[in-house]
Parts: structure tokens; C-alpha cells; sequence
């Protein structure tokens, strides 16, 4: 999707407030639901995936079959609102070796298990309710297979969770950097 294009230091593929959040999403909905809706911490439209399963319930860009992100950010961060239940969030990168590989962070395992095509990591969101979720994806490609990040092919996001904003970027930026639309400002917080 992006291979070829300029990509910003700030690159957002999911904003719950747009007109079409899901545009480019494949949703995949059993015994549970997705929908936009406001919450009541920051009255705002966000993103809802809730379900029995998470494995039945999440949405995946991009939404055609055998199209890539082709995404080099190297960092991707998501502002999810934590629900208290089982969530987990993959990413598929592509490394220097040519290898895809897929990183799945959960709030329900508890141990790293890293595996040739896949690394399985435990998740800890710290706050009740909202939390930016800041995930390196050159270090950790670095550290579970010794390999170069090049680029992103797809983030899948799985129940249960409220997205606010799933966005790539160049670097960590400190909350002055971001502009107010990719901070998480509360009712009056400006």
C-alpha cells in the first residue's frame, strides 16, 4: 500500500474519528461485535472489537489478500483502552533475510516463546482504561532473530479492546512533539 509512497514521520493507518476508520481493514466478526461507538472517558468516537474469542474477532490491514503495508517506521503505537479482558494485537514484518515474521503481544501469556516465523511476547497494559502502546520494531527484531527490520506487511488487532489511534513512527516522540489529534486528551485536559 505504501511501497513507493513518501511516508511521514507520523503515519496513521486507523483513526476511530475519520470518516471511514475501517476503510482498509478486513473485519472479521463471530459471537461478539465491532463498532464505533463514544466513550465515556474521553467522549469521543472510538473503535470497539469485543467477543468471546479473540481469535474469531479483530480486524486486519490491509484488507485485500496478498497486499503488504510495505510500512519502514520503525515504531508502531496503538492507543487502546483496556477492557480488563483477554486482548492480543500481530504484527507481520518483512527482515533483511527476506523472512516474514509475525510478533503477537497478548495481556494473557505470560512468558516470551520465540519461534522460527513467530514470537509470542507478554503484554502488560498498565493503566485501567487507556494506555499508548509503543512497540520497537527494529529492537525486537533485533533481539528475538539477530535479523534488520525492513519493513511492516499487516497489524492485526484482536477483542477486546476501545482503538483510538493505530499510527507508525520514525522515533518515540514526547508528547510536545505530537500534534493534539495523536495525543489522548481527556475532557478538559487542553
Amino acid at each position: 500500500m505504501y511501497r513507493g509512497a513518501f511516508q511521514p514521520p507520523l503515519l496513521t493507518i486507523l483513526y476511530s474519528i475519520g470518516s471511514k476508520p475501517l476503510e482498509n481493514w478486513e473485519i472479521v466478526v463471530r459471537n461478539g461485535h465491532i463498532k464505533r461507538i463514544t466513550d465515556g472517558d474521553i467522549m469521543s468516537s472510538v473503535l470497539e472489537i469485543v467477543g468471546t474469542n479473540v481469535a474469531t474477532n479483530y480486524i486486519k490491514c490491509p484488507a485485500e489478500p496478498g497486499r503488504f503495508l510495505a510500512i519502514k517506521l520503525p515504531f508502531l503505537v496503538l492507543i487502546i483502552k483496556n477492557l480488563n479482558k483477554y486482548f492480543t494485537f500481530e504484527v507481520t514484518i518483512l527482515d533483511d533475510k527476506g523472512v516474514r515474521r509475525r510478533f503477537r503481544a497478548s495481556n494473557y501469556q505470560s512468558t516470551t516463546k520465540v519461534k522460527p516465523f513467530i514470537c509470542s511476547l507478554p503484554m502488560k497494559l498498565v493503566d485501567e482504561g487507556w494506555n499508548q502502546i509503543q512497540f520497537n520494531l527494529e529492537d525486537f527484531t533485533r533481539r528475538a532473530y539477530g535479523t534488520n527490520y525492513i519493513e511492516t506487511h499487516n497489524v492485526q488487532i484482536h477483542a477486546n479492546c476501545r482503538i483510538r489511534r493505530v499510527y507508525f513512527a520514525d522515533h518515540l516522540h514526547t508528547d510536545s512533539e505530537l500534534p493534539d489529534e495523536y495525543k489522548l486528551l481527556h475532557p478538559g485536559s487542553r
